[in-house]
């Protein structure tokens, strides 16, 4: 970049001597000084026009353009589009996009065994900061600071926990820590720690086959629980239909008389009496017995 400017600057000044300098006469090149002072010219806004040309740069979006003059990084940053820079600086466009780096570890579990797990962390750099991770870390900073600290920070964060806390309901409270962790060490520096999710965890398979059949004991207890439930609700139904019976007896019991019986066997009688048919009289046993027409 410095070649080319300098390589431009002297095209201006070579294409300005030519102009301005007087020319003798010619007389093999027709209208010589006339070409001599085109050519001039040209050279001259040619330079011109590469000098403007070395001294945009364009910052793409999602990134931040951090300036250095012959080696000493500038505290301020280009945003994205267009911006004039000296011809003799230097660039650099860091992404302050959401990046994602993949880790596959064996790490420790507090029972002291090896868990075979997939994760990821999520981040970004703050724009604000860029410049000064630049300055002192480099371009390759998520390798020398994002990388080792959070394999570091994985293995001491489940080392405190049991292996069946990674995948079951205290997950997320794992995946948390990490991440404030991770936070912790990395965020003054300039880097932004969004997520760090468990993708996968593999256990030994003793762990898992035991997990396996607690959860199948678990399921079978509820469902033994749901039907002892249900057993007990139908015993309290028939006790509650039991008692709705027994009521209701002791109701009819309480407001039936003889002579009530003695009316509705009057009113039977009546009623057979009145049918055409030939019938057989039946006296009923007692003084309150009552005759009975039967139909032949």
């Amino acid at each position: 970049m410095t070649f080319l400017f300098f390589l431009s600057v002297l095209l201006i000044v070579v294409g300005a001597i030519v102009y301005l300098s007087p020319k003798k006469p010619n007389a093999s090149i027709p209208n010589f000084e006339t070409l001599s002072k085109l050519a001039g010219a040209g050279a001259f806004a040619l330079g011109i026009i590469a000098v403007l040309m070395l001294c945009l740069t364009k910052v793409p979006n999602g990134h931040v353009g951090v300036v250095s003059h012959f080696g000493k990084v500038s505290d301020g940053t280009l945003d994205p589009g267009l911006s004039f820079v000296a011809p003799w600086a230097d660039v650099a466009k860091i992404s302050a996009q959401t990046l994602e780096i993949k880790e596959d570890m064996q790490v420790p579990t507090k029972e002291g065994l090896t868990v075979e797990l997939e994760t990821s962390v999520l981040w970004h750099i703050n724009p604000r900061k860029a410049a000064i991770l630049y300055k002192t870390v480099g371009e390759e900073y998520w390798d020398i600071l994002i990388t080792p600290n959070f394999r570091s920070v994985v293995r001491g964060v489940t080392a405190s926990y049991e292996a069946k806390a990674l995948y079951a309901s205290t997950r997320d409270e794992v995946q948390n820590k990490i991440s404030a962790e991770l936070s912790r060490l990395v965020e003054a520096r300039g880097i932004v720690i969004e997520s760090t999710p468990l993708r996968k965890v593999t256990l030994p398979e003793p762990v898992t086959a035991a997990l396996n059949a607690k959860a199948s004991a678990e399921q079978t207890a509820d469902a033994m629980r749901f039907k002892l439930l249900a057993e007990q609700q139908e015993a309290e139904r028939k006790v509650i239909e039991a008692r709705g019976d027994s009521a209701a007896q002791a109701i009819i019991n309480s407001t039936i008389s003889d002579r009530y019986l003695t009316l509705k066997g009057i009113e039977a009688t009546l009623e057979l009496a009145k049918s055409t048919n030939a019938k057989t009289v039946v006296v009923g046993a007692g003084e309150k017995g009552l005759p009975l027409i039967l139909g032949q």
